[in-house]
């Protein structure tokens, strides 16, 4: 009860850093223009949010880095507050949110206006990064390598260990990116699979990982203050690939990482529907299999407004979450 009490403590506090920062830094974004450019086929009302600032992943990532940098710091007085454990996710997160600042600027101010990284330049940098945490995963922490639900004890994987968790880094962190298309979605779908793995780490007594976790969930809601509809800021990629991947490292810090099958079944479904669409595309030359890919785009396109699939993806998400954490137990 006491460190839930804490692990919610710091949800709140981070919360109030996050929102009490949120306006300064939207006045910053809009003084020097850095705002959102709107794919030409998406969906025609979306035009209207054109110029909205972005590479708003900034708003919660600082309060993220400064709470847990502080709370590593009261180690120097005798204080075992958050685990040096932690320092790994912080800086996956520190580093796919750099990557995408440069993908966003590039696609704002820079050469590839409107594009961003060549994407084989960004997936180069993505999978460089991924096998370098699967690295310290596995040889500097000693992460359980696989827990599966019903099954007793922790599966070794041995050097397979490497390729497959470094395929979930890359795959969650481009999965989150899809997802991040509609006010609010992103956003939600993240904190709630956070906080479900935020709880899977109590029940395991990973009390520091759990900490880390909760503390995300309340800066992201604090940055929701702000993208809820209609979104007075974006994410961007600085946002969307730093949660994907940071969701990814530490629910490979659990072991329970075959759980994001089910906690992460809409940024799952987000990144395969966009692969649906390039292969089906590809075979029928032309052909689409989706009315517009990533799948939430396609739903608008049917008819449903955008709080509408905001609201029902997120209601998905959460249930799938719910199951998640209750498959854990098992």
């Amino acid at each position: 009860m006491k460190q839930t009490t804490f692990v919610l403590s710091l949800a709140m506090l981070s919360f109030v850093m996050t929102v009490i920062w949120g306006t300064p830094l939207l006045r910053v974004l809009r003084h020097y223009r850095i705002g959102k450019l709107i794919r030409v086929d998406e969906p025609g009302h979306h035009n209207v949010k054109m110029g909205t600032p972005t590479m708003g992943g900034v708003l919660f990532i600082v309060p993220v880095l400064l709470l847990t940098g502080l709370l590593n710091a009261a180690v120097l007085i005798g204080l075992e507050v958050i685990g040096r454990s932690v320092l790994v996710p912080l800086i996956v997160l520190v580093g796919y949110a750099l990557l995408g600042a440069l993908d966003d600027w590039e696609g704002i101010r820079g050469k590839r206006r409107g594009e961003g990284l060549r994407p084989r330049t960004k997936f180069a940098i993505q999978v460089l990064l991924a096998i370098g945490t699967a690295l310290v995963l596995k040889y500097a922490l000693d992460v359980p390598e696989m827990r599966l639900p019903g099954i007793g004890g922790d599966i070794e994987l041995g050097l397979w260990y490497i390729p497959i968790a470094a395929f979930i880094i890359v795959s969650e962190s481009n999965a989150i990116n899809f997802t991040d298309g509609l006010d609010g979605l992103a956003g939600l779908i993240s904190a709630t699979a956070f906080a479900a793995f935020g709880g899977i780490a109590l029940m395991q007594d990973q009390t520091y990982l759990a900490r880390f976790c909760f503390t995300i969930v309340g800066a992201i809601f604090g940055f929701l203050w702000f993208n809820v509809h209609p979104a007075e800021l974006f994410m961007g990629d600085t946002g969307s690939l730093a949660l994907g991947a940071t969701l990814a490292v530490v629910a490979l810090m659990t072991g329970q990482w075959p759980l994001l099958i089910v906690i992460a079944i809409i940024p799952l479904s987000e990144a395969l529907s966009v692969v649906t669409q390039v292969i089906y595309f590809k075979l029928t030359k032309g052909k689409r299999f989706f009315k517009m890919a990533p799948i939430h785009l396609h739903f608008e396109l049917l008819g449903w407004s955008e709080t509408q699939v905001v609201q029902r993806f997120w209601l998905i998400g959460l249930l799938a979450a719910m199951v998640g954490m209750g498959l854990a137990l098992v």
